[in-house]
């Protein structure tokens, strides 16, 4: 791993069954089945998609952030579908000074504490919403989704950015809830079931590696960042924080 502290990480990936490193990733479709409601656009044959459910999002916090990657973000909104695949994600663990829930849970982070595949939605300096999958039930961990390359209604994301540039639609958190209309009204809403859905490939090689985090200097050590290495759609390169 490209920092130290990435045999904590390797040895969480081992214990799941899973290789800590590799040059490629190829997640398996957990149950087979297709999902009847994929929206156009995703990437692939219909039965290679499903949404994310409990389980996925049941274990260790930096597993599922680095398996998140290559799953595919939508928002269904009034005027169509929105979203792209995740290319860039943070884990916020236990005891993590970094985390909003690090002081336990409040009224601001409540959702982080809710059921797994929960979305929590929270503002940023008062300017940009940001989205996280939340991680098991009162644990208070989740997922932040800095990241996605735009291949859902790319037209829409381009009016509500006012940009063009598909490397300037959703590379950053604030960008990206802003191109796929996430607002403060998708916190505590369930990811597998409302309007925000994420939706797991069968099988996507990939190369993926971990950086340490970007603007976390209460933690600024843990490699927590994990990137798909040759996407040009990142918030900032692969090779930031190592």
């Amino acid at each position: 791993w490209p920092c130290p502290a990435g045999s904590y990480i390797a040895s969480l990936l081992r214990a799941s069954g899973r290789e800590p490193v590799s040059s490629a990733r190829s997640m398996p479709n957990r149950r087979g089945e297709p999902t009847s409601a994929a929206p156009a656009g995703l990437r692939g044959t219909e039965t290679d998609f499903q949404v994310i459910d409990e389980a996925f999002c049941s274990r260790e916090t930096v597993i599922v952030a680095r398996d998140l990657l290559g799953c595919t973000l939508v928002h269904s909104t009034s005027t169509g579908d929105v979203g792209g695949i995740i290319v860039e994600t943070e884990a916020y663990g236990p005891n993590d000074p970094a985390s909003h829930a690090f002081r336990g849970k409040t009224r601001r982070n409540e959702a982080m504490f809710g059921p797994p595949a929960t979305a929590y939605v929270y503002l940023c300096y008062g300017l940009h919403t940001c989205l996280n999958v939340v991680r098991p039930c009162g644990i208070g961990e989740a997922v932040l989704i800095r990241a996605l390359e735009p291949t859902i209604g790319v037209g829409s994301q381009q009016q509500s950015r006012r940009r063009q540039a598909l490397r300037d639609l959703c590379s950053g958190p604030g960008r990206l809830c802003q191109a796929l209309g996430v607002g403060l009204d998708a916190n505590g809403t369930s990811l597998t079931t409302g309007m925000l859905r994420v939706f797991e490939r069968g099988a996507e090689p990939m190369r993926i590696v971990a950086t340490r985090r970007i603007g976390t200097p209460s933690a600024p050590d843990l490699p927590w960042r994990f990137c798909i290495a040759d996407s040009s759609f990142l918030s900032r390169g692969a090779g930031h924080g190592r």
